[in-house]
């Protein structure tokens, strides 16, 4: 059981990942037409939210974080 409970916490994090990269990168805002297209998207798209993620990483240490405008 305690396996169990470590793995859906882990996927729960995933989970936040892939929806705060839709949210702020638009990873969701792309129609599959090929395989080079869509991994291309996907790539600059994960690529931008770990940008994004470690901006804000930065500037909370800094204590300058801000709330992310939408």
């Amino acid at each position: 059981m305690p396996e169990l409970i470590r793995v859906a916490a882990a996927r729960w994090a995933i989970e936040e990942c892939f929806q705060t990269a839709k949210n702020e990168a638009g990873l969701d805002h792309y129609q599959v037409r090929g395989y080079r297209a869509w991994y291309a998207h996907v790539t600059l798209a994960m690529l931008a939210a770990a940008y994004l993620a470690a901006t804000r990483a930065q500037e909370a240490k800094r204590g300058t974080h801000s709330q992310p405008q939408r």
